[in-house]
């Protein structure tokens, strides 16, 4: 990917506190746009990226297999080590709960678009349905599917859009 999505660790440490600002699609994605506002600190052998994103991506519905639009809104709180763990701290590194860190394994730059890319990836649920009323599938009809009499109840029952 393009360098401008590369920062540096050099600079991380020199301005305290790098403010990054993405507004961009993520190629590997179908029509995924994100706008990410990230804060990197540096943090003694570690960098900490936290931050905000937000986005659209066209999902395909697992049920009737239409394109759909889906809001893309999380947070981003990332830990990278400077040095490789394994020879930094061997087999003795303890983490708390929910915490990961990522090994740069000596790298100089922090991929910012990989980052990204991987969270939203992460932020994507796990079936993906085009809304609450989605048929359940192109294939089924009336005759195929199996009845439960105790679901008679909730036949007459209307949403309001």
């Amino acid at each position: 990917m393009s360098d401008k999505y590369q920062v540096a660790i050099e600079d991380i440490e020199d301005e305290g506190i790098f403010e990054f600002d993405f507004d961009d699609d993520i190629k590997e994605l179908e029509d995924c746009h994100i706008c990410a506002e990230l804060d990197l600190r540096s943090v003694g052998d570690f960098v900490e990226v936290k931050g905000h994103a937000d986005g659209k991506i066209t999902l395909e519905c697992d049920r009737c297999l239409n394109k759909f639009e889906y809001n893309l809104n999380f947070d981003i709180d990332e830990t990278f080590a400077k040095n490789s763990l394994l020879d930094e701290y061997g087999a003795e590194l303890e983490l708390s709960d929910g915490q990961f860190i990522t090994d740069l394994n000596g790298a100089k730059e922090i991929d910012i678009y990989d980052l990204l890319y991987q969270s939203v990836i992460l932020a994507l649920p796990n079936k993906k349905v085009c809304g609450i009323n989605c048929n359940e599938g192109l294939f089924v009809s009336e005759e195929t599917k199996p009845h439960d009499s105790r679901m008679d109840v909730f036949k007459n029952i209307q949403i309001k859009k």
